[in-house]
């Protein structure tokens, strides 16, 4: 039991720190023998509907309730979108801890969590900083802020390009022309220093120190409420939201991949 506990602990530490990476493909989930019971699965279920609001647990410094916020990502995940207290969401927890080596019960537990979050995490972009030749400004109409300030208005080149196929593809779906403009792009570490100093109780999951829009290759996209605000009821907002939706389900196929935690921020990694 000791030893159980200090190997969530020591996950958390290395998920907050970043020194732990994983492959960023998820692994095949198939079902071997032993295959869990209706009631098995029936009873995880149970559970994973209190989880889904009530498990503790932190991340950047702070103190988390619940894994509903990241349900859309988890669903993704699971090759499903089925309801928390289903067994068919139980069955798809299962196969993931098998997968993981975990203890496979079929619930969302706080072991079998934070080993999805280290899968989020996994290659996320990191700080090296763009060269001027890498960048290219993108127009006004490309921002949610029309007005925002030129030289905060550049975007890597590669990523710049997907992110044009990736909201046509977007429109053609049927998604409202207010939704994926461009929040923020490219910062410079003196203006991620700045944002840091005006909002000092951001902590780490809101403002990194080392920041992947160093990169211009971090895109914050409007997925609908306040733009970038952290709290849960916002959050929960977005979620919801079709633009939200639609990026989960395609993102990926333009190269970008989300940063779990910020509903509105991409990055393009190909």
């Amino acid at each position: 039991m000791v030893g159980r506990i200090f190997s969530v602990f020591a996950l958390s530490m290395m998920i907050m720190f970043g020194h732990l990476r994983v492959a960023n493909a998820a692994p095949e989930m198939k079902a071997e023998a032993g295959w869990p019971s209706a009631g098995l699965l029936d009873a995880a279920a149970s559970q994973n509907l209190v989880l889904k609001t009530n498990l503790q647990w932190f991340f950047g410094g702070r103190a988390q309730r619940g894994w509903y916020l990241y349900t859309p990502l988890i669903g993704r995940l699971l090759g499903g979108d089925h309801d928390a207290g289903s067994r068919e969401f139980a069955e798809g927890i299962y196969r993931w801890q098998q997968a993981y080596g975990l203890n496979s019960t079929g619930v969302l537990d706080r072991d079998t969590w934070m080993s999805m979050v280290v899968f989020f995490q996994a290659g996320r972009a990191k700080g090296q900083v763009a060269t001027r030749d890498s960048l290219i400004l993108a127009p006004e109409s490309d921002f949610y802020d029309a007005a925002r300030p030129l030289e905060l208005r550049y975007v890597d080149r590669e990523a710049y390009a997907a992110y044009k196929r990736m909201i046509d593809a977007a429109a053609e779906a049927g998604t409202r022309a207010a939704y994926l403009k461009i929040v923020s792009a490219f910062r410079s570490p003196a203006y991620q220093a700045a944002l840091r100093r005006n909002s000092p109780n951001s902590g780490r999951a809101g403002l990194a120190i080392n920041s992947p829009h160093f990169t211009g290759r971090a895109l914050d996209l409007y997925v609908g409420a306040e733009p970038v605000s952290t709290s849960d009821p916002n959050r929960l907002i977005q979620i919801n939201s079709p633009a939200y939706q639609w990026l989960v389900k395609n993102a990926h196929r333009f190269g970008f991949h989300p940063y779990f935690y910020e509903p509105w921020h991409w990055e393009y990694r190909p």
